[in-house]
């Protein structure tokens, strides 16, 4: 399959697939197969997983239609899977009111765990703007995700940019915290 025939986004919709994108080592395979097919062994060496391990965690996003064979080969009678994304990118759900967001819970993850020495750059702004900037603003992130997601290289190492733009709950003031 040719990365034309994949579609540009997949909208999780139910729970089964809202449940296979929310666990980390789940994430974390599917950025293996952002870029280029893998077997369930390079998937498994990627992650640092065991290949049984990797193949339970791939067969939940398959059954969720996440991720899907594209390619298949016999190497010594056994015929071998490549797996890549259904799409390009995933749209999940707005999280309710009070309810953990998935996709930043697991880039904190990730940053977290990314080499402290290596090339990071994360910063929080704080900004007043008016709800149309918000828009201008949003819609210019996304610009730029896809300028350099369509620049990227599958021989180069990954690199993951999020954010997040939104305004915050109004708090209310607690009474004894104005002095």
């Amino acid at each position: 399959m040719s990365t034309d025939d994949v579609p540009e986004t997949f909208h999780v919709t139910t729970d089964e697939q809202l449940r296979a994108v929310s666990n980390l080592t789940r994430h974390r395979i599917m950025a293996v197969l952002r870029f280029e097919p893998a077997t369930i062994t390079q998937i498994a060496q990627r992650v640092g997983l065991a290949k049984g391990s990797s193949s339970y965690h791939v067969r939940l996003l398959e059954r969720a239609g996440l991720v899907k064979v594209v390619r298949t080969r016999k190497v010594r009678g056994v015929t071998e899977r490549y797996y890549a994304m259904a799409a390009r990118s995933i749209e999940l759900p707005d999280p309710g009111p009070g309810q953990p967001d998935v996709l930043l819970r697991n880039a904190v993850a990730d940053l977290e765990e990314s080499p402290a020495d290596g090339e990071r750059h994360v910063r929080m702004a704080h900004l007043r703007l008016t709800d149309e900037q918000i828009a201008e603003l949003g819609a210019r992130l996304d610009a730029l995700a896809d300028e350099y997601r369509a620049l990227s290289d599958p021989s180069m190492p990954d690199a993951s940019l999020v954010f997040a733009l939104f305004r915050p709950a109004q708090r209310r003031q607690v009474e004894g915290d104005a002095e």
